[in-house]
């Protein structure tokens, strides 16, 4: 008898773990992988898929074409670290503690990656990390060094796929070193031919402008084909349906005009979501920020959202692409090389920026002042032969509020903020960002960062001074850091959303 007890006992025991692991497995193969691919200095139309008739993304257009474009998703700056960090907590830059280039949030913030980690899933981070020691808990696998991952930093992202748990779901940060200056040559240098390409019209039309974006997109190339490897592999295991992919940049074009900029050349970044299981399909006008990016894929886990993200699931709108999602979308601009403070909010018709340092021109990082595509422009303007368009950067002072109509200046041309026609609108606006402003912690410290670098080339021989060493524009300011925005509101521990 107790034999038979004992082995109905042990069959039950057989039965049960039988079905707990049958129901670990159950759940892993329904929960959804989660891929982002981040590129670096890329502006939302610089995709095939979003009119660019000179750039070669045909990976990049097909997945477009089997998942869901975003017209208006907007980072909440167009620098960096901050943009990365921004996507990475869900929160606002001056909400994160580290609103400036090269700053890194509090050891204690929370990261979308640590929440997944902790819920069973296997994370990497692969290629530009630039984020801060806080994440660092949340992934797995972090691979930083060039020399593993490549100029572009996509060598390991194939490896990292094939050699993963097999019995975990799986978040992978795939940020891309593409397309950041300075370029480098690769197989893919020399694919875009230099005299069939027409710049945008804030700059230049000349030869070394031409071949400056012809190097750039070589590098958006090169970032395409990468990901075209990757879709390869899922595709090969069979869980390309089940993984919700994400391709978007975290700040504007590294030229002038662009990156640093809150237009739309600067925080308005290509957006593609995949994911076939969840019949992902469309195109979409809806505004949405890149702090709802982490809400929207634990959603999709399942996991609870956490109240430190600020921002805010936006999954029924990848059901229902047609539907409204945010009235608002805000971004700041901080201390990028040089000083600086702006914020932006804008909604479905109009765009308000408020220039807290309007005494200086915006000429654009240290990287795109000391390119050819400035040099031209430098000269031109000294000559008296830019357009309006083209002059707009070396503006000094500036206006202290800008004010556009996006239905008919879609790329903000024209500053209507004397407009009476305008004014209940702008004074709307103005209302919204101040109530962001307030509700956020977001303050405007009277000692920020000083310029670290010298700003312009110089007038005298600009084409010697274009190439001088880093070191030699360094200024006084340099490595001396002001109060950051929010820091004396304690803003990074205030969760509030703002306006929504």
């Amino acid at each position: 008898m107790k034999k038979y007890i004992f082995l109905i006992f042990n069959f039950f025991l057989l039965l049960l773990f039988l079905y707990s692991c049958n129901s670990k497995f159950a759940r892993v193969a329904q929960r959804p992988n989660f891929i982002i691919f981040l590129a670096d200095d890329i502006s939302w139309d610089d995709f095939g898929c979003y009119g660019n008739e000179f750039i070669q993304t045909p990976n990049i257009d097909n997945l477009a074409s089997e998942g869901m474009i975003f017209n208006n998703m907007y980072l909440t700056t167009s620098s960096c670290s901050p943009s990365r960090n921004s996507i990475m907590t869900g929160r606002y830059p001056h909400n994160t503690g580290a609103p400036e280039l090269h700053t890194e949030p509090p050891l204690n913030m929370l990261s979308l990656a640590e929440v997944l980690n902790k819920d069973g899933y296997y994370t990497v981070s692969s290629g530009k990390f630039h984020l801060g020691n806080y994440v660092r808990r949340g992934f797995d696998l972090i691979q930083e060094d060039i020399e593993i991952t490549g100029l572009g930093g996509e060598d390991k992202w194939v490896s990292n796929l094939e050699e993963r748990p097999m019995n975990k779901p799986f978040f992978l940060w795939y940020a891309s070193h593409d397309a950041h200056r300075d370029w480098g040559l690769n197989e893919f240098s020399g694919t875009h031919e230099a005299n069939k390409l027409t710049p945008p019209e804030y700059l230049i039309d000349d030869k070394p402008t031409r071949l400056d974006f012809a190097n750039y997109y070589d590098e958006i190339k090169r970032f395409d084909y990468s990901i075209g490897k990757v879709v390869e592999v899922l595709k090969k295991q069979n869980i390309y349906e089940n993984t919700f992919i994400i391709i978007m940049a975290d700040n504007g074009r590294p030229f002038p005009h662009s990156k640093t900029r809150l237009n739309d050349q600067g925080v308005k970044t290509p957006f593609i979501v995949v994911y076939r299981k969840g019949k992902v399909l469309g195109n979409t006008n809806s505004l949405a920020s890149s702090i709802d990016i982490a809400p929207t894929i634990l959603d999709y886990a399942n996991i609870k959202i956490e109240k430190s993200f600020q921002g805010i699931s936006f999954k029924h709108l990848l059901n229902n692409p047609e539907k409204s999602f945010r009235n608002y979308a805000f971004a700041e601009h901080n201390w990028h090389d040089y000083e600086s403070h702006q914020r932006m909010v804008r909604d479905k018709d109009y765009m308000y920026i408020e220039n807290n340092r309007s005494q200086f021109a915006q000429l654009g990082p240290l990287d795109a002042i000391n390119s050819s595509s400035y040099l031209s422009l430098f000269e031109k303007n000294q000559l008296g032969e830019t357009t309006e368009i083209q002059k707009e950067i070396f503006i000094n002072p500036r206006p202290k509020e800008e004010f556009y109509d996006l239905g008919n200046d879609p790329f903000q041309r024209k500053n209507l903020i004397n407009s009476n026609l305008f004014k209940i609108k702008i004074d709307n606006l103005r209302v919204i960002l101040n109530k962001w402003k307030d509700e956020t912690g977001d303050t405007e410290p009277d000692e920020i960062t000083k310029n670290w670098y010298q700003t312009t080339p110089g007038s005298v021989d600009a084409k010697n001074n274009l190439n001088k060493s880093i070191e030699s524009l360094k200024t006084p300011f340099h490595g001396i850091r002001g109060e950051f925005p929010g820091a004396s509101k304690n803003a990074s521990k205030n969760n509030n959303k703002g306006p929504f």
